[in-house]
């Protein structure tokens, strides 16, 4: 199996680019992150065309979290138990989906950015991870991949400055032990040794150019699933904006393989 995951930055906007990223890398399952759609305002015709089912939970302009897969899509879970929520009233967001392909439990999640250290944002960002921690510990016992923008930076060298970083968010202290309470409880970031460099560089000032990038996707593994994972890596090309059919995402694709 070959499983990948993408924040594509508007699924409307970069339909032309999944399509071809799915046949290029020959993928059966992908995990998408801030779709920034209802799955009514989806185009999934051609997504459907090429035998992938669909599972979406989103809004018309932000957030957002689907599943394509042609292995089965099975089980479909929108949030997790306990996932806090955000705003006025305050509502769960669409920051997680899960479903069952092919035997593998996928859950595409969209980690809150936290905006700044004290704005609110932050300690709904906090919570967040505390529940997930919390809830997936009834996952993984069962081949469970945890995909998705993580928004952390777990170490100085995933920040192309950590200079620039020291009184932000995604690398706070707070930030980078929610990141490494999983891993304690036995999750895996199956990526890290296959496939280093950044996966998100900011359209500012020609960032991707200059690689000043992070490095926030991340698949992390309960212990079966790790143990079926050959390699990794990041489809830099994705985020290229000399190379494929409109504008690219800020982030590029991180894809996984998966022995039978």
């Amino acid at each position: 199996m070959r499983l990948a995951t993408w924040n594509v930055n508007s699924l409307r906007s970069r339909i032309d680019r999944v399509e071809a990223f799915l046949q290029r890398h020959d993928v059966d399952v992908l995990a998408l992150q801030e779709t920034k759609a209802r799955e009514d305002q989806l185009p999934l015709m051609g997504l459907q065309a090429l035998g992938y089912e669909v599972a979406a939970a989103g809004v018309s302009q932000w957030n957002g979290v689907a599943i394509l897969s042609r292995v089965g899509l099975d089980d479909v879970e929108i949030g997790f138990g306990g996932m806090p929520g955000f705003g006025d009233p305050i509502a769960p967001e669409a920051r997680a989906i899960g479903a069952t392909c092919g035997g593998v439990r996928v859950w595409s999640l969209y980690v809150p950015n936290g905006r700044k250290i004290d704005d609110p944002h932050y300690a709904y960002k906090l919570e967040w991870l505390a529940r997930l921690r919390e809830t997936a510990t009834s996952w993984r016992d069962v081949p469970t991949a945890l995909v998705g923008d993580w928004n952390i930076a777990p170490t100085d060298d995933d920040v192309f400055d950590i200079a620039q970083f020291r009184t932000s968010t995604h690398v706070t202290p707070a930030e980078r032990a929610a990141f490494q309470g999983l891993l304690d409880d036995g999750w895996s970031e199956v990526t890290r040794d296959h496939a280093p460099g950044f996966t998100y560089w900011d359209y500012y000032r020609q960032r991707f150019e200059r690689n000043r990038g992070l490095k926030i996707d991340f698949v992390l593994g309960s212990p079966s699933f790790a143990d079926r994972v050959t390699g990794a890596f990041i489809d830099v090309d994705e985020r290229n904006p000399t190379i494929g059919t409109g504008a690219p995402s800020d982030h590029a694709p991180v894809v996984v393989d998966l022995a039978d």
